[in-house]
């Protein structure tokens, strides 16, 4: 009786698993309707079919951070701006306008980059305008329009 019980458990279970695995599928919209979504929200995209596999290919916006004409703040003015420039990144982020965001190690005119997840260029470069340390004028910022297959990320 126990062994029968185990089996009707077991059964029962791996059925609702498949359900719940057809159900998930069926959740799941095509790559092109997608798109489409997209573009109705105003957002650049298309597909293309390389293989089994349609790519969501979308636009972004690369934010390059670059060493600006007003870098000599004493170091409490610094350490004040690097707070509230680390804020600014973290609210960008946590709202969904900016990811793939952080500094770069070695001692060029590039300090750092942002992707920004926007509709138009014009919206990327306002939000990033909006840093504190741009508005200081310890950075300036370079932005420009980047393709990537959506949902890809960093391994």
């Amino acid at each position: 009786m126990i062994l029968s019980l185990i089996f009707i458990s077991c059964h029962t279970d791996k059925s609702t698993s498949v359900e719940e695995d057809k159900e998930k599928k069926e959740d799941k919209i095509s790559a092109e309707e997608m798109s489409k979504q997209l573009q109705e929200d105003g957002f650049k995209s298309f597909t293309y079919k390389e293989g089994d596999t349609t790519y969501l290919m979308q636009q972004y916006y690369m934010v390059f951070l670059k060493s600006g004409p007003n870098r000599d703040q004493d170091s409490l003015s610094l350490a004040k701006l690097q707070q509230q420039h680390m804020a600014h990144l973290e609210r960008m982020g946590n709202e969904g306008y900016a990811s793939l965001i952080g500094p770069f190690e070695d001692s060029s005119d590039i300090k750092g980059i942002a992707v920004y997840n926007t509709r138009t260029l014009k919206e990327a470069d306002s939000l990033a305008n909006l840093d504190p340390m741009v508005k200081a004028g310890r950075l300036t910022i370079e932005v420009h329009p980047w393709w990537t297959a959506k949902g890809n990320k960093l391994n």
